[in-house]
């Protein structure tokens, strides 16, 4: 460790690592760049914004049976959102990396290049590559700026620093080409995990998150529509866009100040059995309601998604079909697939149901990411039992999501309100329609039947059975 005082306050500064080249004061928000033998002042660093991640520098885990503590973190956004690049150091002095970005998790640290590596610009989503000896699909291509940091970090950025960086997964393997410093890229590989796995210390409390999520240093911003002054209910630091439930408009709160996007009258209004704020507690942790989107597929059939966030159990979907409801989480385990119709993860087979393109209708509340009416992605469904695999996969990201059916009484206990129940919607009694398809086939026929039963009574036969035998399979089916 390496103890310094900052060249423009005079507070102390440390370097944890040895290999780390630059720091940012946590006083005075000054950029130290270390060399040889001196530290510069570089300037001041963009603030971070407090978001509702639970993690901090100077959080303490372990994984692998090694030890590890927080030690600096980088902040980049994208056209869509932003996410958290956490610098952890181990206790051996191997340096890492832990990812968050949606409630997600990864941990990796930099490896050898092995192999020849796709240019950045000829990575397509969904596509296979091998990556240190393993065929990795291609999750996340992307050109990030950074917006802020804080703590130590093993190289110099600052805010407009960019990076371009493809993720790719296998299974739980998670592998990043990092393109920033060039057409060779950086190699960084570990696996998907959870704060449990990593058994954290010194995690913010929810009280702290609470009282600082959306802030930035010494910044507070009172959030009103940019558009319309229309109050905006929102999950500050979680959400990085609004639709504001009054005019429409597409607002973003990725920045210490609130921009419109798109005007509001590109966003129909639709009504949501579930309501924007409603609350509820499911599997012990409490969740809220914080956004709704109604999709569309190619042939026409319309379905609502709404979007839930919990501080301890992070983020959460009920989709609403004309088939019932359903809950959704997006997966960190991926299952292998090479474009057949089946697939297996864990010990289930799953196959494949159906395929479509969901478009976004409208959509309101709060985001994790920015939503547009007319956003397209192409959608396949695989089914095992009452479980069911989606991936989704549009230009830019490929996501696998677990979902399972959810009855309205379930509902009804979660949030303390009624909700629409499909399952009491009368049924249509297929076997009665077959029988006057029956009755009709005989009784059209029956002339030929009296004069010519011999030559007909076949044709009769074969077309009563036709329609017979799949009205009982059908039947037994919605029993």
């Amino acid at each position: 460790m390496q103890k310094v005082s900052c060249p423009s306050c005079g507070a102390p500064v440390e370097f944890k690592s040895h290999a780390s080249v630059m720091a940012v004061c946590g006083y005075c928000k000054s950029t130290l760049l270390k060399d040889a033998d001196s530290v510069r002042d570089m300037g001041k660093m963009s603030a971070v914004l407090e978001d509702y991640s639970p993690l901090q520098v100077g959080t303490a885990g372990s994984f692998g049976g090694q030890e590890f503590a927080v030690v600096g973190r980088i902040q980049l956004r994208y056209d869509a959102g932003l996410w958290n690049e956490w610098y952890v150091l181990y206790g051996d002095g191997r340096a890492g990396w832990l990812s968050e970005s949606g409630g997600q998790y990864t941990l990796t640290e930099e490896k050898e290049a092995k192999g020849a590596l796709p240019p950045f610009e000829e990575i397509r989503i969904g596509a296979p590559y091998n990556v240190l000896g393993k065929v990795c699909t291609a999750a996340d291509v992307r050109t990030a700026q950074c917006t802020g940091g804080e703590g130590e970090l093993p190289f110099r950025v600052g805010a407009g620093w960019q990076a371009k960086v493809a993720d790719l997964r296998s299974a739980r393997s998670f592998v990043t080409l990092d393109y920033s410093e060039g057409a060779s890229p950086k190699v960084y590989a570990g696996q998907a995990v959870t704060l449990e796995q990593l058994k954290c210390q010194l995690l913010r409390d929810d009280d702290a998150v609470r009282d600082s999520a959306g802030k930035y240093t010494k910044k507070v911003q009172a959030l009103a529509c940019p558009s319309c002054g229309g109050s905006l209910s929102w999950v500050p630091g979680v959400t990085k866009q609004i639709v504001c439930p009054s005019c429409r408009s597409q607002v973003d709160t990725t920045t210490d100040i609130a921009t419109v996007l798109a005007a509001g009258e590109r966003m129909e209004r639709f009504e949501t059995s579930l309501k924007l704020g409603a609350k509820g507690n499911i599997g012990g942790d409490a969740y809220q309601v914080i956004g709704a989107m109604r999709r569309r597929d190619d042939e026409g059939e319309e379905w609502t998604e709404y979007q839930l966030y919990s501080p301890r159990g992070g983020f959460l979907w009920l989709v609403e079909t004309a088939e019932g409801w359903q809950r959704a989480k997006v997966q960190d385990d991926w299952p292998v697939w090479n474009r057949g119709e089946t697939i297996k993860l864990g010990e289930l087979t799953f196959k494949k149901l159906y395929e479509y393109e969901a478009t976004v209708v409208a959509a309101v509340g709060a985001f994790n990411w920015q939503v547009q009416a007319g956003d397209t992605a192409q959608v396949v469904e695989f089914e095992a039992g009452k479980n069911r695999l989606a991936a989704e996969r549009t230009a830019e990201e490929l996501s696998w999501s677990w979902a399972t059916p959810v009855g309205a009484d379930q509902l009804r206990a979660w949030f303390g309100v009624a909700v629409p129940d499909v399952s009491l919607a009368p049924k249509t009694d297929i076997m009665k329609i077959a029988e006057c398809f029956l009755y009709g086939i005989v009784g059209f026929n029956f002339i030929p039947l009296m004069f010519a039963f011999d030559d007909t009574w076949h044709y009769s036969a074969v077309a009563a059975a036709a329609i017979w035998l799949p009205a009982k399979v059908m039947s037994l089916m919605q029993d």
